[in-house]
């Protein structure tokens, strides 16, 4: 496959900023900083991290609680932007970072389809005409007019996936999502999944499930405290980090 990679890392680093002044109320912070007299330290999160992915790809990222995982692929969603170094990403994006990220509890599975899509950035009578399918798909049409603050994480975890993939992004980010729900769900996410690295969709996938890694991912990289401890094949990495925990 030809051209540029839809993601490229480029020595890419996030850092929190901790202070160690703690106020009272909110007026003596301010106080405090108008006389420089809060003092922060920062947290790098992630740290000097540099990969690609071509069209077609999936790369999986895995490594501790607290790595940097998260951080890292809310960076590739343009999310956050990177303290320092470069994350270019071409073409759309589907972020599935946080399950129910995106919906409101008090609307409706119907009215979240409309929502959910509109933030991806599609057009709003777009996501009206296919929310009946999207809830096919994700066999909710049954609860289609309910408000989500009653769905279960399984039913949040197909709705999310099936707008998220409804349209063929160029980029899809997938974090633990494939961890949820039952084998029936798994099994459709994960086909319709590689029926989009077919086309050429390119999939960044963060995961603690190990077996999972190995069975889908093209490449695996381990991250530790922020920082890219190896990248390469899945079951070298895999193993490695399996060593050292």
């Amino acid at each position: 496959m030809s051209g540029p990679n839809p993601v490229e890392v480029q020595d890419a680093s996030l850092a929190y900023r901790l202070s160690h002044n703690r106020a009272g109320t909110l007026k003596e912070f301010a106080i405090r900083l108008v006389k420089r007299q809060v003092q922060y330290e920062r947290l790098w999160a992630v740290k000097g991290v540099s990969f690609s992915v071509p069209r077609g790809e999936v790369f999986s990222i895995i490594g501790p609680n607290g790595a940097g995982k998260s951080t890292l692929m809310k960076m590739i969603a343009r999310v956050l932007p990177p303290t320092a170094g470069r994350i270019v990403v071409r073409g759309s994006v589907s972020p599935m970072i946080e399950l129910g990220a995106g919906f409101n509890p008090e609307l409706t599975g119907y009215e979240n389809i409309v929502l959910y899509g509109t933030l991806l950035g599609r057009d709003p009578s777009y996501m009206r005409g296919r929310a009946p399918a999207i809830a096919e798909w994700a066999e909710l049409t049954d609860f289609l007019d309910v408000p989500i603050r009653s769905y279960s994480s399984g039913m949040l975890a197909r709705l999310g996936f099936a707008v998220a993939t409804d349209v063929k992004p160029e980029v899809l980010l997938v974090d633990e999502v494939l961890s949820v729900g039952d084998e029936a769900f798994q099994r459709t996410s994960k086909l319709r999944i590689e029926e989009m690295i077919a086309d050429g969709t390119s999939v960044v996938f963060v995961s603690h499930n190990l077996g999972t890694v190995k069975e889908v991912a093209s490449r695996v990289m381990w991250l530790d405290h922020g920082v890219a401890k190896m990248v390469g094949k899945p079951a070298e990495v895999v193993k490695a980090y399996q060593g050292s925990v």
